[in-house]
């Protein structure tokens, strides 16, 4: 299996090279690497340009399914694997994830279980988040468990969908595995072989207030995009919309409550 790694970054200089070595070390050995620079103000390139492993590819600020999309454009690999520029792998995530292709290979898309990291300690995962030992469309819509750096994906199949939507400015992983998985399995691999880090303010998880309103995005387009409407996604539609119109009351937002009650109005009439 030929495995490109498509590393976006954004102002990075602090983490990308922790990243880097990360893949590096890995016992199964990649492609490619390619980081993404999405128009960093700061030295983030730079720190790239020290890696005689890595290919740059340098873009105006875009966003980071931007970035994503424009690496795996770039890839030689017939596997794309992810890894965000603040996340690390274990020495053998890879290796674990081409064993389980290579014993099925029907499957086309596989993740990992993870650990969280903040302040140099691991932290406990909420129930909420804890990986479902089997992932479907149904158990995925209310708030889908799949990192971006725990997946690998066959090259063809992320094609097949078109990649991240770059007009989503964060929920975009969510996106892309719910229209992946309206047809197609995303297995578990139930080992911690990514780590993530919280505690910076720039991460997109909290540089957005309601992220239910960029979920429902998704959702919506995924309803349209249906000829049998599934009563599973309609219900989590309307319980999203019910939370987002409180939200937007207890904050007199008085235009969004709005939208949102004729949406309710929309899904409730079905």
């Amino acid at each position: 299996m030929k495995i490109s790694v498509i590393i976006p970054a954004y102002n990075r200089v602090a983490t990308l090279a922790r990243a880097i070595d990360s893949v590096i070390a890995q016992s199964y050995k990649v492609t490619e690497i390619i980081v993404v620079d999405d128009g960093s103000s700061d030295a983030t390139s730079e720190v790239a340009k020290v890696y005689p492993e890595v290919l740059l590819l340098r873009q105006t600020n875009m966003g980071v399914s931007s970035a994503r999309n424009n690496g795996v454009m770039m890839a030689e690999g017939d596997w794309i694997a992810f890894l965000d520029s603040d996340d690390t792998w274990h020495p053998k995530k890879l290796a674990f994830q081409v064993a389980f292709h290579k014993k099925n290979a029907q499957s086309k898309v596989s993740y990992t279980d993870e650990v969280w990291i903040r302040d140099d300690r691991e932290m406990p995962i909420p129930k909420k988040f804890h990986k479902p030992e089997t992932t479907s469309f149904e158990n995925a819509l209310e708030y889908c468990n799949i990192a971006p750096s725990s997946v690998l994906i066959k090259k063809s199949l992320y094609e097949k969908f078109e990649g991240f939507d770059e007009s989503l400015e964060v929920c975009e992983d969510y996106d892309l595995w719910l229209r992946i998985l309206q047809e197609h399995t995303i297995d578990l691999i139930p080992k911690k072989l990514m780590i993530k880090y919280g505690g910076a303010s720039d991460q997109l998880s909290t540089k957005f207030w309601g992220m239910d309103r960029f979920r429902v995005r998704s959702l919506e387009k995924i309803f349209d995009a249906m000829n049998l409407k599934n009563p599973i996604l309609i219900k989590t539609l309307i319980q999203k919309y019910e939370l987002l119109y409180q939200g937007a009351i207890k904050h007199k937002k008085e235009d969004e409550a709005f939208h949102y009650q004729e949406r309710l109005a929309f899904f409730k009439s079905f």
